[in-house]
């Protein structure tokens, strides 16, 4: 992409209204819009940056054998009514049709994926399954704030499994946890996301979340110092000591949930009379587990955690770009024509290896002003060329996340790994 086309601007000062830093460096980096408290606007680079989270969680999702759904945003009244969340969700957003028909914005959807799977499920033969969706979500939140952290309107996967027994649901729960990990670790939180137990659980001890360190972040957790379990704070006063371990040495840590997994047992399906024929030919009721991801949640999670004084460090599997080439102006008439002709053969080259690439090649910005929104933007590797670095028939090359530049031949670039 052609810097120059790209409709968004940095901008130099971070908005006063926001607290968070990845709010503050997505907002100056061009990657979101505020449109009010808790809604924000994708543009162009944030937009990319979704799209590789999406794609990882897509990929460990189709792993675990579940199957992509895109259930409807629109809710009915009587599916809420079924369970009896329609009063006691005080997050939900109600609203009524030009007929009269009451309707709840998804918030979650067992709602919807039960009555679904009461049209196909009836045997033991029927069963595991699981099904999952990528799509929006409304929460009438109180307190939006914290920009991504905390939102009214996001993109959240939510995973649904069904099973026929407790022992099926347990070993679909960890590989789910595993692989939860291995989306948070591919996204660039490598080290930072705890397995953490919470109140709240249906039919077992806790519910668990996945909380990200983070100083932006709402949360308090607790860190079993031996084992590396965490607790929330809703909880710690009924567990002196881990409940996986049995240690009593904890480290406390500010942290934003990620990510969530409850077992349900058979709420909702009680709720639907979701129910199977077992072997005997005994009727049971399908026990469910909810899995859920905020996608822009993470994204900012993933902002808290990799950044510096100057702006974003993007990881590579989530940047939005994979390199950012910088051409840098030139007095010498003929070495402008030179540069120009050397950073567009360049930028070809790298794309027909199929390397994303975002090229600077605004000309009405000087160099100071080019390098510090390079640095902002955070895409993992800056290529420059330059009247120095084409005197020596080389480009420089930096990682963002380093501070040390190296020369590289022009004729070597096509051998390097990026």
């Amino acid at each position: 992409m052609l810097q120059s086309k790209l409709f968004t601007k940095t901008l130099r000062e971070a908005p006063s209204d926001e607290q968070s830093q990845s709010a503050k460096l997505l907002l100056r980096a061009g990657f979101v819009d505020k449109v009010a408290a808790g809604l924000y606007t994708m543009l162009p680079l944030g937009f990319l940056v979704l799209q590789k989270i999406e794609r990882i969680i897509v990929e460990e999702m189709d792993k675990l054998g579940a199957q992509r759904v895109l259930m409807t945003g629109l809710v009915p009244k009587k599916n809420w009514d079924a369970t009896g969340r329609w009063q006691v969700l005080d997050d939900l957003f109600k609203l009524e049709s030009r007929n009269k028909d009451a309707y709840g914005l998804g918030v979650t959807h067992e709602e919807v994926i039960t009555p679904i799977a009461k049209k196909f499920v009836f045997s033991y033969k029927d069963l595991p399954f699981s099904a999952y969706q990528i799509q929006t979500k409304f929460r009438d939140e109180l307190r939006a704030k914290s920009g991504l952290l905390r939102t009214r309107e996001f993109l959240m996967k939510d995973l649904y499994s069904f099973h026929s027994d407790q022992k099926d649901l347990d070993e679909f729960y960890q590989k789910v946890k595993k692989a939860y990990f291995k989306i948070f670790n591919r996204a660039g939180l490598r080290g930072k996301t705890y397995f953490t137990c919470a109140s709240g659980g249906t039919f077992s001890e806790f519910s668990h979340e996945f909380q990200a360190l983070t100083p932006a972040g709402e949360d308090i957790i607790f860190i079993c110092a031996k084992c590396g379990l965490a607790i929330n704070r809703e909880i710690k006063d009924k567990y002196p000591q881990c409940p996986e371990c049995g240690a009593g040495d904890f480290k406390e840590e500010k942290s934003i949930e990620v990510g969530n997994i409850f077992q349900l047992g058979t709420k909702f399906s009680d709720a639907f009379s979701l129910e199977y024929s077992a072997k005997t030919g005994q009727k049971k009721a399908v026990i469910m587990a909810c899995y859920g991801i905020g996608l822009q949640r993470l994204m900012g999670a993933v902002v808290e955690a990799n950044n510096d004084g100057s702006g974003i460090v993007w990881p590579k599997a989530v940047a939005p770009f994979d390199i950012h080439l910088l051409e840098l102006p030139s007095k010498n008439a003929s070495f402008e024509k030179r540069i120009r002709a050397t950073v567009k053969k360049i930028y070809a080259d790298l794309q027909k290896q199929g390397i994303e690439v975002l090229y600077d090649d605004r000309s009405d910005k000087s160099v100071g002003e080019k390098f510090k929104d390079c640095d902002l933007i955070g895409i993992p590797v800056r290529i420059v060329v330059s009247e120095r670095t084409l005197e020596k028939k080389s480009v420089e090359i930096k990682n963002r996340n380093s501070k040390a530049a190296k020369l590289v031949k022009i004729s070597e670039l096509a051998k390097l790994e990026f």
